[in-house]
Parts: C-alpha cells; sequence; structure tokens
C-alpha cells in the first residue's frame, strides 16, 4: 500500500496542471492496481481521474482485438496512464498503447507495481512501486487481488 501511495504522490506531481487524466488497467492485475491507485490519487486529488480497461491477449496481442474500455475519442487531448502490475519484457504495454495511436492523446504515460528491466520492447515506465533486477527464468508473482496482505514474490 505504501508503494501505491508514492505512485499516486508521483503521478500528481508530474501533472499537477492536467485537466483530465485517464488511468487505463490492463487485463485483470492491472485493472485491480489501476483501482487501487485511483483509490490513493482521489484521497488526495479529486478531480481529474477516470478509470477505464485494457483488455489484449498478452501471449499473443495480435491474436484478437485490444479492447479499450472508453470510446477512443474521448482520450483525444487527455493524459493517459497505462497501468500494468509488473512489466517484464514491455511487449504488453507495447500493444496497449496501439489503440491509443488512432486518437491523438496530450500523452502517454505508464505506471508499474513491479518492473523486472528486461525490457525487449522500446517502452519507459515512467511510474515505478518496485524495480527488480531478476533473471530471466525467474517469475514474479504479484499477490493484490483478495488476499489478506498484499505481496510481491520472486518465484
Amino acid at each position: 500500500q505504501q508503494k501505491i501511495r508514492r505512485l499516486a504522490i508521483e503521478i500528481i506531481e508530474h501533472n499537477y496542471d492536467e485537466d483530465e487524466i485517464i488511468l487505463a488497467g490492463i487485463n485483470n492485475n492491472g485493472m485491480y492496481f489501476a483501482s487501487l491507485l485511483l483509490e490513493e490519487l482521489r484521497a488526495r486529488r479529486p478531480d481529474p481521474f477516470h478509470l477505464t480497461s485494457l483488455r489484449l491477449n498478452p501471449a499473443n496481442p495480435l491474436a484478437s482485438e485490444i479492447q479499450f474500455g472508453m470510446p477512443l475519442e474521448q482520450v483525444a487531448g487527455k493524459v493517459v496512464i497505462i497501468v500494468d502490475d509488473v512489466a517484464n519484457t514491455g511487449r504488453t504495454i507495447f500493444y496497449a498503447t496501439k489503440p491509443l495511436l488512432e486518437v491523438l492523446p496530450k500523452k502517454v504515460e505508464v505506471a508499474v507495481l513491479v518492473d523486472r528491466q528486461h525490457k525487449s520492447f522500446p517502452i519507459k515506465v515512467d511510474y515505478v512501486g518496485l524495480s527488480l533486477a531478476t533473471t530471466l527464468r525467474e517469475n514474479i508473482d504479484v499477490q493484490i487481488r483478495d488476499v489478506e496482505e498484499q505481496g510481491v514474490y520472486l518465484r
């Protein structure tokens, strides 16, 4: 929770003059993390934040259409923050930006709870809760939904 609180403060500091900010949570854990982040953001500045979903197949992002949870026209001219639980190679986040290429957001940023620093795609993570230097064989298990104690585990 402390990491999420710190991320919320960073987001507000970097976007203090923005009128509208859209958090787009990727799939299940990303969406849940985005909702926790939204709570912390609204506790500090209630006005400009909106939450939407971004759905895609991480294993094969081109297999089906990437679904953005709000009409894309509503994104034009606004700040969009793509939110996910873990950034591994950057592939999921890279493809998550695809729908945004159809409109012109003011800027696109990325927030993750855990950044693994194994990028294979040109992705810059703007807001990081925890940065881990891991081997490619190790897995990160983020437990933030339906648990008594939230945690990040290296397996």
